[in-house]
C-alpha cells in the first residue's frame, strides 16, 4: 500500500501534465474548428488507435523489434568499446578519433547507404538505431571506469590486487550510474533511429504507417502511430530506469 501511494505521488505531476495537454488540445480543435487533416482531436486519434483497419499489432512488433535490437546492440558495443578505451591508453588513442568521426556523420545521409548494403527489413533499421545511440554509451562507460576515487585504487594496490580484479571489483561498479544514464539516452535514440530507417524505406512498422498516412492525409492514423512509438520508447526507458534502481540505487534520487 505504501509503495502504491509513493508511486502515485511520484507520477501524479506527470499524469496531470498529460491530462492538461490533452484538454488544451481538445479545446484548441473545438474552439478554432481546426480541420482534422491538420490537427485531429484526441477522440479521432483514439478511434484510429482502436480501429481494426490497420494491423497495429504487426506494425508495433516490427518497430519494437528494431528499437530493442538497436538498443541492445548499442549497449553491448558501447560498453565493450568504452571498456577498451578505459583499459588501454593505446586503445583510447586509436579508437577515439574514429568513433568521433563516425558520430559526426549525418545519420540521415547514412541511412540510405545502410539500406542499400543490407536491404529492406528489420536489420538495417536496427543498425541505424544502434548507430545513433552507441556513442553516448562509449563515452559514459569510459568516463565511469576512469573517473574514480584515487583512494579506492590505492586500497586495491595495498592488497596487491591485479589490474583485472580492480577493474571488476572497483571500476565497473563505479561506472554503473554512468552507463545506466547513457542507456536512458540510448533508449530514446534507438527509437529515433528505427523510425528514421522506416521513413527511408520499409514495408512495415510504425514509421511506415506514418509515411503512408501522410500521403493519404489521414492525420489521425499518423498521430495514433506516433502515440504507439511513444509507448515503445517510454516502456524501454522505464525498463532501463528500473534496472538503474536495482544496480545503482545509491545514484537514484539520493539513494531513496
Amino acid at each position: 500500500m505504501n509503495w502504491s501511494l509513493k508511486m502515485g505521488k511520484r507520477y501524479m505531476p506527470t499524469v496531470l501534465i498529460f491530462a492538461f495537454l490533452l484538454l488544451a488540445w481538445q479545446l484548441v480543435v473545438s474552439v478554432f474548428g481546426v480541420r482534422e487533416y491538420i490537427l485531429p482531436s484526441p477522440a479521432s486519434v483514439l478511434n484510429a488507435i482502436t480501429s481494426s483497419d490497420i494491423p497495429w499489432g504487426r506494425h508495433m512488433l516490427v518497430t519494437a523489434t528494431e528499437v530493442v535490437g538497436g538498443f541492445m546492440l548499442a549497449a553491448v558495443v558501447g560498453v565493450l568499446l568504452g571498456t577498451a578505451i578505459a583499459w588501454s591508453d593505446t586503445a583510447a588513442r586509436a579508437l577515439m578519433p574514429f568513433l568521433v568521426f563516425v558520430n559526426t556523420l549525418p545519420k540521415v545521409a547514412i541511412a540510405p547507404l545502410i539500406l542499400l548494403w543490407f536491404g529492406y527489413g528489420i536489420v538495417p533499421n536496427l543498425l541505424i538505431g544502434a548507430l545513433i545511440g552507441f556513442f553516448s554509451v562509449v563515452i559514459n562507460t569510459a568516463a565511469g571506469l576512469s573517473q574514480i576515487d584515487q583512494d579506492m585504487l590505492d586500497l586495491g594496490r595495498v592488497f596487491n590486487a591485479p589490474k583485472w580484479r580492480v577493474f571488476v571489483k572497483i571500476r565497473i561498479p563505479n561506472a554503473y550510474p554512468y552507463i545506466l544514464s547513457a542507456l536512458k539516452i540510448t533508449a530514446t535514440s534507438a527509437v529515433v533511429g528505427a523510425i528514421l530507417g522506416e521513413f527511408v524505406a520499409s514495408q512495415a512498422g510504425l514509421g511506415y504507417v506514418i509515411i503512408t498516412s501522410q500521403s493519404s492525409m489521414n492525420t489521425p492514423v499518423a498521430f495514433a502511430a506516433i502515440a504507439f512509438v511513444s509507448v515503445i520508447g517510454l516502456s524501454l526507458f522505464g525498463i532501463v530506469s528500473l534496472l538503474a534502481r536495482v544496480l545503482a540505487p545509491w545514484a537514484i534520487d539520493g539513494g531513496r
